[in-house]
């Protein structure tokens, strides 16, 4: 069984990003990007998506989060991309639910080849802490496009925003560990009748 690892570096004049992931991993995780809750968000990736997660950031800081949020999505997609090579044998589609008591959320995944994201969250204020939600989109976006994988984001409904990020987050997560999952029945074969992704 090959091993599914990438590393991926993305050096900017804004920022320096190095992104590694094991797809058939553990949960485990390094992450060292100077925000606390992005970091949160992330470590429910990797402990649900059952992938290792080792990212360094270093971005304007000083400014706002948004180019360092971004291009770790940009890069985080890249890696996994890379990891997962051709997408043979994967079982290519994944969606989960995840309730955090009054908010719910459901994400389904795609490894299409082809980039979308379809984002519907609304959150009851602006900040958590003091991370910009609006920051959550741009994220997925940088990974969807750079990831070529279609992703669709609800939040069903919730009123404490730390708890709706948090349900996003984890079914993330849990959508990308099925979706990437090896499918014995498909061992070989290219989960698509165009035979290419």
């Amino acid at each position: 069984m090959s091993e599914r690892v990438a590393e991926v570096e993305r050096n900017t004049s804004e920022t320096q990003i190095r992104v590694v992931v094991a797809l058939d991993g553990n949960g485990t995780r390094a992450l060292n990007l100077g925000l606390p809750f992005f970091e949160h968000m992330l470590d429910q990736v990797a402990r649900h998506g059952l992938i290792d997660l080792d990212i360094e950031a270093r971005g304007d800081l000083e400014i706002d989060a948004h180019h360092t949020v971004e291009d770790v999505g940009i890069a985080l997609g890249q890696a996994i991309a890379e990891a997962v090579g051709d997408k043979r044998g994967i079982r290519r589609y994944g969606h989960a639910y995840v309730p955090l008591d009054e908010a719910l959320s459901r994400v389904v995944v795609d490894f299409s080849g082809r980039p979308g994201l379809e984002y519907h969250v609304s959150y009851p204020r602006a900040r958590i802490g003091d991370f910009d939600v609006d920051l959550i989109h741009e994220f997925f976006q940088g990974f969807c496009n750079h990831g070529l994988v279609s992703v669709h984001v609800d939040c069903l409904r919730g009123r404490n925003a730390h708890h709706i990020a948090e349900t996003v987050f984890k079914a993330f997560g849990r959508a990308l560990r099925m979706a990437l999952e090896r499918d014995s029945r498909m061992a070989g074969t290219i989960p698509s009748t165009k035979g290419a992704l």
